[in-house]
């Protein structure tokens, strides 16, 4: 191996830890691989800043203004009278009524901006029929990958692949070139879905379903079990009884939760009722029947809902202590428990990704406290100051409603029990949704550029009222743009170095006299596995430009080997930092990484059976 080689692979290296660990910023990490591609003499300047001239980086950018044009006039949350009364009560009619509408949706528009539009949507009717949240926020995700895979437009990863080839001298894929294959993939995956997924997803009440069934009259609030405690060492069964409906039915006050029984004692006020909603210990968050075998202990947090009289005059009796907000790195006593208190789901645009939460100024800006985080299915609330914020990451807010939302808009934060109730220009959906016909339309039936018919619609969002211009500018995912653009260099030096081909070599001897279809189904399940651990974008720029070699060695067309690379960077369900999507809806759902192995390895491996045999069909080697 040659030294410019060896440094590659350690640029490599480097920046995909960083991008996984989020030490840095995603933008930084970009910007500092093009630097090191330029300044280490592997790549031209010019070469090295290629990828913000990439059509790619257009027409994604213009994706996500399209999309938000969409997402503000409410275009699609008129379907939710339909789905419910679609549904009947059944939670597989649901699942295919959900099916439909977002894998339609996800085929022209980029699945993400689907997901966050949708989300409310599904928590409504969540708490409008009874049905678990957690039963309908995965297959809300799945389905829109799924949908993704549809059309060239669907995600990200297909426009960025479709562009290295053209760069590499090939035609390109047209609109519907994915098409036969991602139906099948959306038929098999949704049938999948609908029939296994009641069985295999969890029944569990998130956090967010249990705080937003308290009445407008009761608050939320934390305390905290101290050593002087009264609760020590008392069973949660004989402190609290249950109020279990026997089925996720109407009404909705049957939902998991317990009360404090001696509410006189307790609290010292006649007729006092306070739930506890959750108990976290050592991070570990427990909620409805998972309470059954425990005793309070020493340093537990109890998230607890009531009148203000009777929180006090609890807390005075059983000796235990508010807890605590964390304003701007500085913790103070949770003194007004009137504030609205509410989760928010850090969505992967947000300029809050990769910072610490005590560096974010949000009360000093907003005047919202910041009481707890869920990461990866772990609650946290001491030790905050020091936790660097990833996508998918779940806060727990305290502030006025006005407040809250002014920094779920503008630190792109998914307000959760609350984003439903934004103001959309409804007057302005047929309108959105003609501009989305008027770019779809033209590129399937005049191959008409897609860069340009994606900018003409972005431009007629603004020009015809669905966005404001700063709304428009705002809704660029910048992490992902300059991820396509850090990454496309990355695929042209693997290219120039030869890395690509030594890569091939390598793969050819451990694979040696297999048959041709055969290192279509290993790309395939080798580009699946890397997904589930780095982002798909980055996966389908390294090894794209090792599939284009390979063919070439093989002398067959690269396009089923290019075809294996885009969708298994796209159909990714095994974890929740796989695909973005998967990270945005686990805390609303109450999701943990069992539940995503649970439901998703199954799916993975029936959809790479079926890729390694339609693949070659629909996409001929020779």
């Amino acid at each position: 191996m040659t030294l410019e080689q060896w440094l590659l692979i350690a640029i490599i290296i480097i920046s995909t830890t960083l991008y996984i660990t989020q030490r840095l910023r995603t933008e930084l990490v970009a910007l500092l691989t093009i630097t090191a591609l330029g300044l280490s003499g592997i790549l031209s300047p010019d070469a090295a800043l290629s990828g913000f001239s990439s059509s790619a980086l257009i027409t994604v950018a213009a994706m996500f203004v399209l999309s938000n044009g969409l997402l503000k006039t409410g275009a699609l949350e008129s379907v939710v009278a339909f789905l419910g009364h679609y549904a009947q009560g059944s939670l597989r009619r649901l699942l295919t009524a959900v099916g439909v509408t977002v894998a339609s949706a996800s085929a022209f528009v980029n699945n993400t901006p689907v997901v966050v539009m949708m989300m409310p949507v599904l928590l409504s009717l969540s708490r409008s029929t009874g049905m678990r949240a957690s039963k309908l926020l995965l297959p809300l995700s799945y389905f829109a990958i799924l949908g993704g895979t549809v059309t060239l437009l669907g995600t990200s990863t297909n426009i960025l692949l479709d562009d290295l080839y053209r760069r590499a001298g090939g035609p390109g894929f047209g609109l519907f070139d994915f098409t036969p294959l991602g139906l099948i993939y959306l038929i098999l995956g949704g049938a999948y879905i609908v029939l296994l997924g009641p069985r295999l997803l969890p029944d569990t009440a998130s956090l967010a379903e249990l705080t937003a069934l308290q009445p407008a009259n009761r608050y939320l609030t934390e305390v905290i079990v101290t050593a002087h405690s009264s609760l020590v060492g008392r069973a949660v069964p004989a402190v609290l009884t249950p109020t279990l409906g026997a089925a996720p039915r109407p009404p909705i006050a049957q939902t998991r939760h317990r009360r404090i029984v001696n509410a006189r004692d307790e609290a010292g006020g006649d007729g006092a009722s306070l739930a506890l909603l959750q108990l976290i210990r050592a991070e570990v968050p427990y909620r409805g029947r998972e309470l059954e075998t425990l005793a309070f202990a020493v340093g537990d947090v109890l998230l607890i809902a009531g009148t203000v009289s009777d929180l006090t005059r609890f807390t005075s009796r059983t000796r235990t202590t508010p807890g605590s907000a964390l304003r701007d790195g500085e913790r103070a006593p949770i003194n007004d428990v009137r504030q609205q208190m509410m989760e928010a789901v850090v969505l992967p645009a947000s300029p809050y990704v990769g910072r610490l939460i005590g560096d974010l100024d949000v009360y000093q800006e907003y005047g919202v406290s910041i009481l707890g985080l869920q990461h990866e299915g772990r609650q946290m609330v001491t030790g905050l100051r020091v936790r660097r914020l990833a996508s998918g990451d779940v806060l727990l807010l305290q502030g006025e409603p006005a407040a809250l939302q002014r920094l779920g808009e503008w630190g792109k934060m998914l307000l959760v029990g609350g984003a439903e109730e934004r103001t959309i220009r409804a007057d302005k959906n047929w309108i959105a949704l003609l501009i989305m016909l008027g770019v779809v339309v033209p590129a399937a039936v005049a191959d008409l550029p897609i860069a340009i018919l994606a900018i003409s619609g972005a431009l007629l969002m603004v020009l015809l009222g669905c966005l404001r211009l700063d709304e428009a500018l705002h809704s660029l995912d910048s992490p992902t743009l300059f991820l396509i653009a850090g990454s496309i260099p990355l695929g042209s030096a693997m290219q120039s170095t030869g890395l690509a081909q030594l890569s091939v070599d390598s793969l050819l001897r451990l694979l040696d006299g297999v048959p041709p279809a055969v290192f279509v189904s290993v790309f395939y399940l080798l580009t699946s596995i890397l997904t589930e651990i780095l982002s798909n974008n980055a996966v389908a720029v390294l090894l794209t430009p090792i599939a284009y070699s390979l063919s070439a060695t093989l002398g067959i067309d690269p396009r089923p080997l290019l075809v294996a690379v885009a969708f298994g960077a796209s159909a990714s369900f095994m974890t929740p930092i796989g695909y973005q999507t998967n990270a945005i809806v686990m805390g609303p759902g109450g999701y943990t990484f069992k539940d995503y192995l649970r439901m998703g390895a199954p799916l993975n491996l029936l959809l790479w059976l079926t890729a390694s045999i339609f693949i070659p069909v629909f996409f001929p080697l020779h």
